[in-house]
Formats: structure tokens, sequence, C-alpha cells
């Protein structure tokens, strides 16, 4: 009989996408009152996909990733997707029931292994967590970088972004135990 292993800690990436430097510096005043102090971040990177959001928070649409010194249980996931839900509320322009986000925030988990991306929105592709939130592997490392899937955001390869993981994952203190076999085609770069 197999033993129930208790999993390691990760440590929680937050991308934020926005239109304004102001709701960027709110947004980010508020995660940090709640998960700590920023480790590293990434600088702007465009949005791939304005057409999403272009309703509700405008053109010219930036993303930005953050980590956190602090690391997280993995099974917090689905509490922490409900705190950037509650600041996106927060921040965002209320007109009548509706809420048109100024910034648009999605936590995810970082592992020696892989990036998970915890969401309000199903795919085929992801899977449910509880409490109407979803997760997805974005990235996963083998043969000594990170490795897209079909599935994965544009904006998760963008070098500026892959830079960013790649130092996030170095703080990890581990070997590099997950070699699996990935397909070369995935391989970013």
């Amino acid at each position: 009989m197999a033993r129930i292993q208790k999993a390691s800690p990760g440590r929680l990436v937050i991308s934020i996408v926005h239109s304004s430097r102001d709701a960027l510096a709110d947004a980010l005043s508020q995660l940090e009152r709640r998960f700590g102090r920023v480790q590293c971040e990434t600088i702007d990177i465009p949005h791939s996909n304005n057409v999403e959001y272009r309703e509700e928070m405008g053109d010219s649409l930036q993303r930005r990733f953050f980590s956190f010194e602090n690391q997280i249980q993995r099974d917090g996931l689905v509490e922490i997707k409900d705190i950037c839900h509650r600041v996106e509320a927060q921040l965002g322009d209320h007109i009548h029931d509706y809420t048109f986000r100024t910034v648009n925030i999605d936590p995810l988990l970082m592992t020696p292994a892989n990036l998970v991306l915890a969401s309000h929105r199903e795919f085929n592709h992801r899977i449910y967590l509880g409490s109407g939130v979803f997760a997805e592997v974005c990235l996963i490392w083998s043969r000594g970088k990170f490795c897209r899937l079909p599935w994965t955001n544009p904006d998760f390869c963008h070098d500026e972004a892959v830079d960013f993981f790649v130092r996030v994952r170095s703080s990890f203190d581990v070997a590099d135990e997950s070699e699996q076999a990935v397909s070369p085609e995935l391989h970013m770069g």
C-alpha cells in the first residue's frame, strides 16, 4: 500500500493584468498586506489577449508577475483565489450590479516541477478544486527548462516571464528530480 505523502510547500506567484500603473500599485499593496513581501517581479509584458478584457478594462493591457517571499501550502490555492477575487472587486468600478475590474488578478503556485494557475473559468484541461476554483498546469519543468503545454497562455512564454519563472524556481533548494521525458515540440526556446 502506498503511503500518503505530504506535499512540500510552493511559492505564490501572482499575475496582474492592468491598464494603469495606479491600479497595479493599489492591487499590489493589498496583496502584500495579505501575502507578505514581494520576492521578485517582472517588468510589464504586453497582454496577448486584449479582446477578452477590452470592454471591461480598456485597451493596451499589460501583465506583470510577482512572486512572494513566504512559501505557501499547496492546498491553500482555493482560499488565495478567493482573496484575489475580493481584491479585484474592492478595486473595481461598481455600476449597478456589475463590477468593472481595474485589474485581473490570478494566483499561481510554483513548485520545482510545475506552475499551476487557479481560475474561476472551467475548460476541458482544468481540474475542479472546489468553491468555484479550477486548476491548470501552465508550465512543467523538464530537461532543465520550462516547457509549455498546448493550452499555455502566450504571456507565460514571453522571454521576460520565462526568465522570471526560472528565477523563482531557483529559490527552491532542491535537486532537479523532475526530469520526466517531454515531447521536444513542447519546449520553449
